[in-house]
């Protein structure tokens, strides 16, 4: 008897946790996802004119937004800075994190997150004018770099420099557009960041980006993933299936105008996939044609990763490690049953 009722305590426990966290009846009952992007980095998530976000970040929002509301337009996209994103996920300023954020262990472990799978994998490198005639990040021994403060780049960058005893000179300053004006004025001889941002801030900011190189060294690996609260059981796991969704798609060939003819497939996994057989929807807590309205509204990873930073976005980059696994990429979702 003791030992029964133990054991009810314990469920009680974690039902409890569970329903006191409740981000998915929030989302639910307001009829917005709020996502906390990037103030603006080309491919990722950056607003136009009139305010509308593209990038591969904003996509994600708006696949969730289609699997839990129905609709991928019903997303508030929420700028945010480096030194505000966690806190603003914190204090539920938004409902999840999706701005080109570093999976990191101590962010994990002591910030009261968890990171949903790798949207992609990354590294940071280093942005030059061609002018200097600098051949490797070796070569920056001295030279002064511009630089974010509270990020990774700005640990990765001390730990190469300490790691090849280097002399190391920063310029650091918090905003995105701010250090990326530094960088072109010529107060500093080179811009780190992520790989991916500095090819999109070649393109936007430079007057001419054949003037400027990005060096082959890649000094860290930076796998981006969106972020969400611990605790929320429920929510992690919503958002974590909608981009394991995006992958089983495309590795099931199934693409914005090929999905409704996949309503008609005898594949088992794609019937799954796309609520025919039932029981996923139920698992998560959403009805039956979540992940098909995922793939009719936003397409699947492919799709996304082509229109955003891939060969029909402004960056043009290839997929490299962001291919499926099935083409010697890492992106690899686990059965959908």
């Amino acid at each position: 008897m003791i030992k029964f009722l133990a054991a009810m305590a314990t469920v009680a426990l974690v039902s409890g946790t569970t329903a006191e966290a409740g981000t998915l009846d929030a989302v639910k009952a307001r009829g917005t996802v709020l996502c906390g992007v990037s103030t603006g980095v080309a491919g990722f998530s950056l607003a136009d004119s009139q305010g509308n976000y593209s990038g591969i970040d904003t996509e994600i929002c708006r696949a969730l937004a289609a699997a839990v509301l129905g609709d991928a337009h019903k997303v508030k996209f929420v700028p945010l800075s480096p030194p505000q994103r966690f806190t603003a996920l914190q204090s539920g300023e938004v409902d999840l994190l999706a701005r080109n954020t570093t999976w990191s262990l101590t962010r994990e472990a002591l910030l009261g997150l968890v990171f949903a799978p790798t949207v992609f994998y990354d590294g940071q490198g280093f942005l030059v004018a061609k002018k200097l005639g600098l051949k490797s990040a070796k070569d920056l021994s001295g030279a002064t770099i511009c630089v974010q403060p509270g990020t990774t780049t700005e640990l990765n960058l001390a730990d190469y420099f300490r790691k090849n005893k280097l002399v190391l000179k920063t310029v650091v300053i918090e905003s995105e557009d701010e250090i990326e004006g530094a960088f072109f004025a010529g107060r500093c001889d080179a811009l780190t960041t992520d790989a991916s941002g500095l090819a999109a801030v070649r393109i936007t900011r430079a007057g001419n980006p054949d003037d400027y190189d990005i060096l082959p060294e890649v000094i860290s690996k930076e796998p981006l993933a969106p972020a969400v609260r611990a605790g929320d059981d429920q929510w992690f796991d919503v958002v974590r299936w909608t981009i394991f969704a995006l992958f089983d798609a495309e590795e099931h060939g199934l693409t914005q105008a090929s999905v409704d003819q996949g309503l008609k497939s005898d594949d088992p996994a794609v019937k799954r996939l796309l609520g025919v057989a039932e029981g996923n929807g139920k698992a998560l807590g959403l009805d039956e044609q979540w992940a098909y309205r995922i793939v009719k509204q936003v397409g699947n990873y492919g799709e996304i990763f082509n229109r955003t930073v891939g060969s029909k976005g402004p960056l043009k980059l290839s997929r490299g490690l962001n291919e499926l696994w099935t083409h010697g990429g890492l992106m690899y979702a686990p059965p959908l049953r």
